[in-house]
C-alpha cells in the first residue's frame, strides 16, 4: 500500500494530508524518515507518525449529522446526493453505509460504518434498538392522541413505539425500535397528522451531539463503541 494511502486509511484524513506529513519529515517507516508519499509500505513494516505507531483501523464507526436533502443510501439520484458525499473525502476506499434510512427531507443522527454485523443489529427489531426522533406536525396534536398512538398499526402490525411524549402543541418527541419505510410518518398521518419536520436525536446510546451542525460529523469514542456493541450483544 502506498505510504499516503496508509496514512489516510489510519489517521482518517485526506491524501493531501497525509502527503503534507510525509513532506514535513513527521512520518518514519522502521525507524527511518520516509518523505517519499509513493514509498510502499510492506507486510510487517512499522509505521510512526511522530513517534507513534499507527495501523489501518480494521472497521469505522461515524456518528454524521445528515442534513435535509442528502439520502442515507450510497447511491446518489438526480435530485438528490448521498451522505457518502459529506465524509468520502476523509474516508476514501472503505465500502461505508448506514446503519438505517433517514428520509431524505429528514435530517440527524445517522451512524455510518463497514461494520455489517452491528449495522444489522442496531437495525433489526429483535434487539430493540431505540431510536429518538423530535416531530413536529401541521397542526396542534390533541392530548387525548397520545393514547391512539400506543395502537397504530401499519401493514396490520402494532408500531413499536416505546413512548410519545409532548414538547409543544406541535412537537413531539417519540422513541421507537423498529424503522419500517417512512414510519414516524405515517404514524401520525394515521391519526390524520402530517409531519413538517422530523430530526432524529439518538441511536441506542449514541446521541446527536446538541452543537453539532447539519453535515458534520467524528468517529466514535471507544466507550461510545463499546456501549454500543454491549447493547446489541456484540463483543
Amino acid at each position: 500500500m502506498r505510504l499516503d494511502k496508509y496514512l489516510s486509511k489510519s489517521l482518517h484524513i485526506t491524501r493531501k494530508e497525509a502527503k503534507e506529513l510525509i513532506r514535513e519529515g513527521r512520518v518514519k517507516v522502521n525507524g527511518r524518515v520516509v518523505k517519499d508519499p509513493d514509498y510502499r509500505v510492506k507486510e510487517g513494516e512499522r509505521v510512526e507518525v511522530e513517534g507513534k505507531e499507527i495501523k489501518p483501523k480494521e472497521r469505522v464507526y461515524v456518528l454524521l449529522y445528515k442534513p435535509k436533502g442528502y439520502l442515507s443510501t450510497t447511491e446518489r439520484e438526480k435530485e438528490h446526493p448521498s451522505f457518502l458525499e459529506l465524509i468520502e473525502e476523509r474516508f476514501g476506499g472503505r465500502k461505508l453505509f448506514a446503519a438505517g434510512r433517514l428520509d431524505v427531507d429528514a435530517e440527524g443522527l445517522l451512524l455510518v460504518t463497514d461494520d455489517g454485523e452491528l449495522a444489522h443489529r442496531i437495525t433489526h427489531p429483535k434487539w430493540k434498538v431505540e431510536k429518538e426522533y423530535i416531530v413536529e406536525l401541521d397542526r396542534d396534536f390533541k392530548d387525548e392522541d397520545l393514547e391512539r398512538l400506543k395502537s397504530v398499526e401499519l401493514e396490520g402490525k402494532p408500531v413499536a413505539l416505546v413512548r410519545a411524549e409532548k414538547l409543544g402543541d406541535r412537537k413531539l418527541k417519540v422513541i421507537l425500535t423498529e424503522g419500517r419505510y417512512h414510519i414516524v410518518k405515517r404514524m401520525f398521518k394515521a391519526l390524520g397528522y402530517n409531519t413538517v419536520s422530523l430530526l432524529r436525536t439518538r441511536i441506542g446510546n449514541l446521541r446527536l451531539p446538541e452543537d453539532f451542525e447539519p453535515g458534520e460529523f467524528r468517529e466514535l469514542s471507544e466507550e461510545e463503541l463499546r456501549e454500543l456493541k454491549e447493547l446489541v450483544k456484540l463483543k
